[in-house]
């Protein structure tokens, strides 16, 4: 993923951390930066089934989760699966479409299945849905429904690349698409085998708690008008775990969830109307949370 998204590799870790931890994630920055590259790289590492749709105003539900068409000769409906069955969906400025198209994604984010005219039918795992948006205050954007945000186990900015990077991109894109020379490096069965291997990576007492008082913080800080909610705080538990493993620990330091805390938590919150004067983001006030809240032992 590195030798496409160069100069950015907290960013690709976070992906990795999100995809180990059986969790979605949300790419925002404006355009041109890379953030639907960052998504194909994802899935052309792994040897496993992608599906892309781009999200437009028009964009119905049935387009997502599929529809039951009536087969003339068999005389009986049959059901026509949409892209959201593979097991990575790159869901591409998402936020062009309507939140009711939006909200189909809902149930199959959150329980992995996808109900249709009464019929329930499970999705494959490991099973991720990746979408890109551009900033809300853009043109033609729809703000995603806070329940579907608390659904995203991360959001991350691909960010500007260094000039450096920039150079080097000159370079590497202008024969071919970079995407062209990946070759997957893990199958599904490896990242099942991953995701195993990340459930049983330790969490002590304490960083538990830690976890805890940090998720609590949000919802009394008077920055913030609506808090994280009990799935964040899941979240972030299984995010650190993943975030340990890629570090070769079978252990979550405080560390991990300080370095996931924005990452994790900001994307659910929402300022007050004060903090809206002063401008903080609820990414700033994420960050003074973590600086004040007291870190436990760390052996």
């Amino acid at each position: 993923m590195e030798s496409v998204i160069e100069g950015k590799s907290e960013t690709v870790r976070i992906a990795l951390t999100v995809l180990l931890a059986e969790g979605h994630l949300l790419i925002e920055d404006v355009p041109g930066v890379g953030k639907t590259m960052l998504a194909k790289a994802l899935g052309r590492s792994v040897d496993c089934q992608v599906n892309r749709v781009q999200f437009t105003p028009d964009l119905l539900p049935s387009d997502i989760t599929g529809v039951s068409v009536y087969h003339q000769e068999l005389h009986e409906f049959q059901f026509q699966p949409g892209p959201v069955f593979a097991h990575i969906v790159l869901g591409d400025e998402i936020n062009r479409a309507s939140p009711k198209t939006q909200s189909a994604l809902l149930e199959c984010m959150e329980e992995g299945q996808v109900s249709v005219d009464g019929v329930t039918r499970s999705l494959e795992r490991p099973f991720m849905v990746v979408a890109t948006q551009n900033p809300g205050d853009m043109e033609g954007t729809y703000p995603l429904p806070e329940a579907q945000r608390d659904r995203f186990m991360a959001r991350i900015a691909v960010g500007y690349p260094s000039a450096q990077a920039e150079l080097d991109m000159i370079d590497s894109h202008s024969s071919q698409s970079p995407l062209e020379s990946i070759r997957p490096a893990a199958s599904t069965h490896d990242v099942q085998a991953m995701i195993a291997e990340v459930r049983s990576i330790h969490v002590s007492p304490a960083v538990k708690r830690y976890v805890v008082d940090l998720v609590a913080a949000t919802r009394t800080s008077s920055a913030l008008r609506l808090g994280a909610s009990p799935r964040a705080t899941l979240h972030l538990v299984r995010a650190a775990r993943a975030y340990a493993a890629l570090d070769n620990r079978g252990h979550v330091l405080p560390d991990d969830v300080q370095a996931l805390a924005v990452p994790v938590l900001a994307h659910r919150l929402l300022p007050s109307p004060e903090a809206q004067q002063q401008q903080r983001l609820p990414e700033q006030v994420v960050s003074d949370l973590v600086s004040r809240l007291p870190v436990p032992d760390r052996r």
